[in-house]
């Protein structure tokens, strides 16, 4: 027997949709230098990306819409904090690239190994990657001392580092299972 299908219209896809929603003020905030009120939307944004998950697996609110438009969420909030840090901070444009280029790659390549039947699931790695970017990022929107541009670059090189060296583990990992 088939479960009945969940409705769109729940919490945890009203999180992720004000998350897109959201992502065009962020970078008004961004762009117009207003650090402390683009730190605390962004805070406000991420959060949401834990909580919308936590409530959708908890109360079985996982939906077609939710699994599409969460990482989707992600990664617009992600790249357009990076390219407005790129051009009202000083985040350098390399930074930017290679994290977009990986990201934007291994979930062209998640779609390519989906519609072959295989599903590619977040890792640790992932998940350890997401959390270095986030604090990475928020480091560069926080208003800090000058003392603090080295250690917040620190933090962005190893987000930099784990982001490259998850997605190669992503692909090893993948050409394991399918030869297994």
């Amino acid at each position: 027997m088939t479960q009945p299908q969940q409705s769109n219209w729940n919490l945890p896809n009203v999180l992720t949709s004000a998350r897109i929603v959201f992502v065009p003020v962020f970078a008004w905030l961004v762009l117009s230098e207003r650090w402390w009120w683009a730190f605390g939307l962004f805070v406000v944004l991420m959060a949401t990306d834990k909580l919308d998950g936590d409530i959708a697996r908890a109360r079985g609110l996982v939906t077609d819409f939710g699994k599409i438009a969460d990482p989707i969420a992600d990664k617009a909030l992600m790249i357009t904090a990076l390219v407005t840090l790129n051009i009202a901070s000083t985040l350098p444009v390399w930074i930017t690239v290679v994290i977009v280029v990986r990201e934007l790659g291994i979930t062209v390549w998640r779609m390519f190994m989906l519609r072959r039947g295989n599903v590619v699931p977040a890792s640790k790695g992932g998940k350890l990657k997401t959390v270095l970017q986030t604090l990475g990022v928020a480091l560069y929107l926080c208003p800090l001392p000058g003392w603090m541009d080295v250690p917040t670059y620190i933090v962005m090189l190893v987000a930099t580092a784990v982001t490259v060296i998850t997605g190669i583990q992503y692909i090893v990992d993948s050409r394991k299972v399918n030869r297994g």
